[in-house]
Order: C-alpha cells, then sequence, then structure tokens
C-alpha cells in the first residue's frame, strides 16, 4: 500500500510538464527592435513555476509527510516489559524469590491493521489530489498571464504599426500642404504680373506684393487659399493653361490635417505608455507566480496565435468526472473513512496479548520438601485479552465513519454538477471568443481595405482627413479587440485543461 503512493512522490513534478507547445522564439516587449533574446517558452515557465511556487511545494511537503503515516498506521504496539523488585525476597517452597520480569506484546483483532493502512493511504492520496489541485490551478494562473503578456505584446506591435502609418499619413499630408503653398505662390505671382502690365497703378502692385508675402509667409492665409481650391486665372492664354492644366488637379491641404494627424499620433504614443506600465504590472504578478524577482525580465513570442482546440463534449464530461482532482480527492476520503469504520469494527473486538514471565529465585538454606527445586528459576508463558464491554462508543464510532462517508460522497455530487456547469461556461467562452476572433479578423480586412482607398481619395482632395481618422480609428480597434479575442481563446483552453487535469 505504501509502494502504491510513493510512485506519485517520484512523478509529481515532472507528472504534467508536458503542456501545449507555445513557439519558442521570444523577444522582450518592451524593446521588440532589440538583438536576440534568450529563447524560452510557455512549458519552460510551467515547469519553473511548478518547482519553485511555494504553495505547490508546501502541498507536496503535506503529500509527502501523509506517505509517513502509513508505516505508523500498520505497525504493531510496543511490547511492554514489566520489572519487579522485592525489597525483601519472599520465601516459597522452591526458595527466594528476589525479582519478577513480565514481557508482554498486545497484537489487535485481525484485519485491524490491513484496515489501518488502508485508511492511511487514502489520506495520502486525498493529500496528493490537493497537491494535484493546487499544482493545475497554478499552470492555469500562469498560463492565463502568459497569454496576457502575449495580448499586450500583441497590442504594442499594433500601435507602432498604428503609428507608423500615421507617420505616412502625416507626410502625405505636408506633401498637400507643401504642394498646395507653392500652387498659391505660384498664382500670386502670376496674378500680380498680368496686373503690372494692364496698370501703372502702385495700389495693384502693393496688393499683388502683400497676397504673394501672404502667400509664402503666412500659413493661415494660405492654408485658407488652398482649402478653397480656386485657380487664378490671366490674360495670357500660357499662363491660364499652366494654372489649368497642371496646378488645377493638384490636391489640396492646410496645416490643420497635419495638426490632427500628431493630435493622434500623440494619443497613441500616450498608450504605447500605458502598455508599457502594463506590462510591468502584469510581469511583476508572472513572477510572483514563478517565486522569482518581480524585476525579472520575461520573453513571450513574437506574435499571438490562436490554440485550436476540438471538444467532444461526452468524452470531456467523462474526463472531467474521472480525473479533475477535487472528485478524485473526494472519493479518496470516502474510502477513508470506508476504511476508518472497517478498522473500528476490528477494534470493537477482543486484543489478545502473548507474554512471558521469569522469576528469579534463590536457594535457601532449609529447602521444605522438592530439594531439586531449591533456586531454581520459574519462566511463565502467558495470555491477556481485552475484554470491549463497553459498546457504545465504539458504535458511535461506527455511525460517525458511516456520516462522514455519506457526506463525502454528497460533496462529491455537488462538485460533479459544479464541474459540469463551469464546463457548460467555458465552453460557451470558448465559442463566443473563436466567434469574436473571426468577426474581428473579417472586420480588420475590411476596414484595411477601406482605409487604403480613403487614403488615395484623401491624397488625391477627394476625402476628408476625419474620415480616413475615423477608419483609422476602427482598423486599430478591430486589431486590438481581435487580440484580446484570442488571448481570451486561448485562456479558455487552458480553463478546460485545467478541468479535465490535462
Amino acid at each position: 500500500m505504501n509502494r502504491k503512493y510513493k510512485y506519485p512522490l517520484v512523478i509529481a513534478i515532472n507528472i504534467l510538464l508536458c503542456p501545449a507547445v507555445i513557439p519558442v522564439s521570444a523577444r522582450q516587449f518592451a524593446s521588440p527592435t532589440e538583438g536576440q533574446q534568450p529563447v524560452d517558452s510557455l512549458s519552460v515557465y510551467l515547469e519553473q513555476a511548478a518547482r519553485n511556487n511555494p504553495q505547490v511545494n508546501a502541498d507536496f511537503m503535506l503529500y509527502k509527510a501523509s506517505l509517513e503515516k502509513i508505516p505508523q498506521a500498520g505497525a504493531f504496539s510496543d511490547p511492554e516489559l514489566e520489572i519487579g523488585l522485592f525489597i525483601k525476597p519472599m520465601e516459597t517452597l522452591m526458595g527466594k524469590q528476589v525479582a519478577d520480569f513480565t514481557l508482554m506484546q498486545m497484537f489487535p483483532w485481525f484485519g485491524t491493521r490491513k484496515a489501518a493502512r488502508g485508511e492511511a493511504s487514502e489520506m495520502a492520496r486525498m493529500a496528493y489530489e490537493q497537491f494535484r489541485d493546487t499544482r493545475n490551478n497554478l499552470w492555469y494562473e500562469v498560463k492565463a498571464q502568459w497569454y496576457q503578456l502575449c495580448n499586450l505584446n500583441e497590442q504594442y506591435r499594433t500601435m507602432k504599426t498604428n503609428i507608423h502609418l500615421l507617420c505616412q499619413l502625416e507626410q502625405l499630408a505636408l506633401n498637400r500642404f507643401s504642394a498646395s503653398s507653392a500652387q498659391a505662390t505660384s498664382l500670386s505671382v502670376s496674378s500680380s504680373s498680368s496686373a503690372a502690365a494692364k496698370s501703372i497703378s502702385s495700389m495693384p502692385l502693393a496688393s499683388a506684393s502683400g497676397n504673394d508675402m501672404a502667400g509664402m509667409g503666412g500659413m493661415g492665409n494660405a492654408a485658407s487659399a488652398i482649402a478653397s481650391g480656386t485657380s487664378i486665372g490671366t490674360s495670357s492664354g500660357g499662363m491660364s493653361g499652366m494654372g489649368g492644366g497642371s496646378m488645377g488637379s493638384t490636391a489640396t491641404g492646410s496645416m490643420s490635417d497635419v495638426l490632427r494627424i500628431q493630435m493622434e499620433r500623440a494619443e497613441l504614443e500616450d498608450n504605447l505608455a500605458t502598455l508599457q506600465s502594463a506590462r510591468l504590472t502584469a510581469e511583476a504578478r508572472f513572477n510572483a507566480l514563478l517565486n522569482q524577482p518581480s524585476d525579472a525580465p520575461v520573453h513571450v513570442p513574437d506574435s499571438l496565435t490562436q490554440r485550436f482546440y476540438r471538444i467532444d463534449e461526452h468524452i470531456l464530461i467523462d474526463s472531467i468526472l474521472t480525473h479533475n482532482p477535487m472528485i478524485t480527492m473526494l472519493e479518496a476520503e470516502g474510502e477513508a473513512f470506508r476504511a476508518k469504520a472497517k478498522m473500528e469494527r476490528r477494534m470493537s473486538y477482543p486484543m489478545i496479548g502473548i507474554g512471558l514471565q521469569y522469576s528469579l529465585v534463590n536457594k535457601v538454606a532449609d529447602p521444605m520438601g522438592m530439594p531439586d527445586m531449591n533456586g531454581k528459576d520459574m519462566v511463565m508463558p502467558m495470555l491477556k485479552i481485552s475484554l470491549p464491554l463497553f459498546r457504545r462508543k465504539y458504535n458511535a464510532q461506527q455511525r460517525e465513519s458511516h456520516n462522514y462517508r455519506v457526506a463525502s460522497e454528497l460533496k462529491r455530487d455537488n462538485i460533479q454538477n459544479q464541474l459540469q456547469a463551469e464546463y457548460i461556461n467555458v465552453r460557451q467562452q470558448l465559442d463566443d471568443a473563436a466567434r469574436k476572433v473571426l468577426l474581428y479578423e473579417q472586420q480588420y480586412s475590411l476596414s484595411l481595405s477601406t482605409w487604403q482607398l480613403m487614403v488615395r481619395e484623401f491624397s488625391a482632395g477627394r476625402q476628408s482627413l476625419t474620415d480616413v481618422i475615423q477608419v483609422e480609428r476602427q482598423m486599430l480597434d478591430y486589431k486590438l479587440k481581435k487580440s484580446e479575442a484570442i488571448a481570451a481563446y486561448n485562456t479558455m483552453v487552458a480553463a478546460m485543461e485545467k478541468l479535465i487535469a490535462r
């Protein structure tokens, strides 16, 4: 019985060190463009957590301690040795009796020791299942925190990508503004030259010169002129053809577009800083699970990938009801009380003691009869039997064990119902997360196509910046929601693995 539960002791840490594999190439979230980072994976962190977490080690030591109760439960009681010395030797027919030595060993009723070992073994199995449950909960927390870190890493990369897109959009707006400024400057020079050819008056020249300086140096007036989009014609046919042919088709822009893009980019950069802070907090929680310093670096994969999980409802429910540590722990508890009742029933039977008494006898000077027995020591075998006459306490002990066993069975039924309800809840959340991943993937693809079309229209002057930024926000939102949905899906897969104790 003892050997049966020493095998889990040897493999207790290694039994579940083969979780679902996560891509091992990793890099730090805070500096995604740095060089090679130490290669790490989720399986390595799970093993590290199982070996270093204080609560898991505490439950494992409790399991080892419970194993030591098995040989204690199956041991015989200590033999009893009684020594009696006569202060004044007692004279008998055989001589002077000096001392008595009595050795006695009590034996319980047949089957009592076996039942006691069975109870201790089941209690050790309870401790082992408690250890398994603690370890499985720890692994679930490690996986959930790991996927959260992967989600933050993915969101960080998405933010960086969107900031890069905004930089490109800002450059496009700057090009539009520069082209509009150059167009306004060229047209104002053409207008002043035409006015000087028609009249010698200084007032139009001053006006033309003022417009020219406003076009080159004043951004506000230039932006207004660019926003109007009107071409200034002259009486010269060549100049009119230049303005209408080449400059009339140029997209117009204003400096306000550039500033609005810069505001949007500043907001995303602030979100990056927020993600950095969230990363530090998540790393601290992750390191706490691994019992290592809170500032220890954590390496995550380059990208967040979805773990596909096939669900066979009947097999999963059977596996949950068979292998879940809470179920097996309560089953072991019920078996322990059953063995305890059997042991107490055997203890209500008589105990048998076998012993030996040795009497030390000295010779006397004048023996009375039987001179050949003078001074000869006496050896006497002994038999001792206990009489359990008071039955009320024994009957109460058996009723107590019976009630405890029934309570364990009822608790097991209750846990089974809770696990089935939890399984349905996890499966529903798993389906919702999978559906959201597909939805956000489609929405992101559509928003990306829409954004690309709107950027081309914006560069051609047929679309406003407000619409472009709105679509860009939607694209970012769908990408972030997709990352969160994948992380939620993977977390639910981990929850399902915890239910089936995988």
